[in-house]
C-alpha cells in the first residue's frame, strides 16, 4: 500500500488553465507529477537533425478528482506520434511468449474456431494476430502506424492501417466484421479520445463477444515508482477502478481481470456487453476493486507523495553516475525504449553520463535518442566496447536482457537497474 504523506499536498495548478478530463470532463485541478519537459519518447534523431530545433513538451500528470482518471493533455495529436513509429513489439522475446500462451487460453476459454472473428487494435507487427493465424481463426488487425502495418501484412496478418474508433467500428460491422473477441493490448493508455474508443468497441462485440484489455496497472506504477512509463504517448493511467467507470459509461461489464508481471505490474481485463449475463463478475474482479479502494485510489490523498518518491529516485541515479564517472568507469545503456527518454531527459543524462545506447531494433540503428543525443547502435558494440556498467533502460525485461547479454561478465562488466530504485546485479 502506498504510504500517505500528511505533510505533502497536491499541487493545485492555480496560476494555468485547467484542462478538462478525457473521459468525464471535469477540470483538472490536481498534480500528481510534473516532470517538466520532453520530447516525444519516440522521435528518434538522424545525424543531419542534431542541430537543428528540437520540440519539447511538458510532462505534467494531473489527477481528475472526479472519476480519479489519471492523465496528461494532448499537447500532440494521436495522428503525429504514431503514423510512423519506432516501436515493434516482436523484438521481446518474453511478450511473444505471453502473446501465444494468451492465444491459447482464450482460444480454449471462449470456444473460437474457423467461424469466430478475432479483431485485435492496435496490432502494431502482427506479433498477437500470428498465433490466430496460424490456428485458422480469422483475424484482422486495426494499426495506424503505415510502416508497421506493412510488416504485419508481409508476415501474412491482414492489417487495416487506420485509427481505431466508433466511425471506424461502424464501417468494418457494415463489412461483417464484427468481432467474438476483441482485443487491445497496452493501447488504452494511448488513446486521446477514450469515450470514442470505447464506444468503438462497444459498437465492434457481436451480443456474445468478449473484450480483453492489458492496460499497465497505476497501483503498480505508484507502488513501483515506474515514472519513466510517463510519457505523451500515454495520455491516461488506469486504475481497475477508473476503467469500470469508463467501460460501465458505455454499456459494457468488467467481468473478470488477471494481474500480469508485464511492464512492471498489468491488468488484463475482460468485459462484456452489460446485457449479456452469461458471464458473471469474477471474484477477482470483485477483490481487485476492493483492494484498490482500500488503498486508497478512489481519494486524492493517495496521490500525495509520488512526486518526492521520483525526485529521490533522480538524486539516486544521478549519485550512482557520478561516482561511477570520477572512478573513471565506462558506461553504456541498453535499449532505446520510450520509458528509457523519460528516464534521462527527466534526470538530465546524456554522453556525459553515457557513452551510448545499443539496441535490438535495427529501425534505431544510426540515429540517436530524442533530447539527450545519446547514439544508438546494435548490440555488438557492447561486445566490441566492454563497458564497466550496462544500464538496462527497458527494465521489464531485464532478466531477459541480463541472459542474453551475460557475456559481460568475462570481463567483470556490470548491470544495473535504474528503477524502482538503482540496483546493481555483479
Amino acid at each position: 500500500m502506498i504510504q500517505q504523506a500528511e505533510s505533502i499536498q497536491i499541487r493545485e495548478t492555480a496560476n494555468e488553465p485547467a484542462p478538462s478530463c478525457r473521459f468525464c470532463g471535469n477540470k483538472l485541478h490536481h498534480t500528481v507529477v510534473d516532470l517538466g519537459m520532453s520530447p516525444l519518447c519516440e522521435s528518434f534523431l538522424s545525424l543531419g537533425q542534431l542541430n537543428q530545433m528540437e520540440a519539447f513538451y511538458p510532462l505534467h500528470v494531473r489527477v481528475c478528482g472526479n472519476c480519479f482518471l489519471v492523465q496528461l493533455e494532448a499537447y500532440v495529436s494521436p495522428e503525429h506520434i504514431f503514423t510512423e513509429y519506432a516501436y515493434f513489439s516482436s523484438y521481446a522475446d518474453t511478450w511473444l511468449k505471453q502473446c501465444k500462451a494468451y492465444t491459447n487460453a482464450v482460444i480454449e476459454r471462449f470456444s473460437l474456431n474457423e467461424t469466430s472473428q478475432v479483431i485485435e487494435l492496435a496490432s502494431n507487427d502482427g506479433y498477437l494476430l500470428q498465433y490466430f493465424v496460424e490456428k485458422n481463426i480469422p483475424a484482422l488487425g486495426v494499426e495506424p502506424a503505415t510502416n508497421i502495418a506493412n510488416v504485419a501484412i508481409a508476415k501474412g496478418v491482414p492489417t487495416l492501417n487506420e485509427f481505431f474508433g466508433h466511425t471506424c467500428a461502424q464501417k468494418l460491422v457494415q463489412q461483417g466484421k464484427q468481432a467474438d473477441l476483441v482485443a487491445a493490448n497496452n493501447v488504452l493508455a494511448h488513446v486521446p479520445d477514450l469515450n470514442d474508443f470505447v464506444a468503438g468497441i462497444k459498437t465492434l462485440l457481436k451480443p456474445q463477444g468478449v473484450f480483453t484489455g492489458e492496460i499497465q496497472h497505476l497501483v503498480r506504477l505508484m507502488e513501483a515508482n515506474q515514472f519513466d512509463t510517463i510519457y505523451h504517448e500515454h495520455f491516461c493511467y488506469h486504475t481497475f477502478t477508473t476503467l469500470e467507470k469508463i467501460f460501465a459509461a458505455h454499456g459494457m461489464t468488467l467481468f473478470d481481470v488477471e494481474e500480469l508481471p508485464t511492464h512492471g505490474g498489468s491488468l488484463r481485463v475482460y468485459a462484456r456487453h452489460t446485457e449479456d449475463e452469461s458471464k458473471p463478475v469474477s471474484d477477482r474482479a470483485l477483490e481487485l476493486r476492493q483492494r484498490e479502494e482500500q488503498a486508497g485510489f478512489t481519494t486524492l490523498e493517495c496521490y500525495t507523495n509520488f512526486a518526492e518518491q521520483v525526485r529521490e529516485t533522480k538524486r539516486k541515479l544521478l549519485d550512482f553516475l557520478i561516482q561511477a564517472k570520477r572512478e573513471g568507469k565506462a558506461i553504456a545503456g541498453y535499449g532505446a525504449p520510450g520509458k528509457g527518454n523519460t528516464l534521462l531527459n527527466y534526470c538530465g543524462i546524456r554522453t556525459d553520463f553515457l557513452d551510448y545506447t545499443v539496441d535490438r531494433n535495427p529501425y534505431k540503428h544510426g540515429k540517436f535518442l530524442p533530447g539527450t543525443h545519446i547514439p544508438i547502435y546494435p548490440p555488438s558494440k557492447i561486445q566490441d566496447t566492454k563497458p564497466d556498467y550496462v544500464l538496462i533502460l527497458p527494465w521489464n525485461f531485464k532478466d531477459e536482457i541480463i541472459e542474453q547479454m551475460s557475456f559481460i561478465r568475462d570481463w567483470d562488466g556490470q548491470f544495473v537497474v535504474p528503477i524502482p530504485e538503482v540496483k546493481i546485479y555483479p
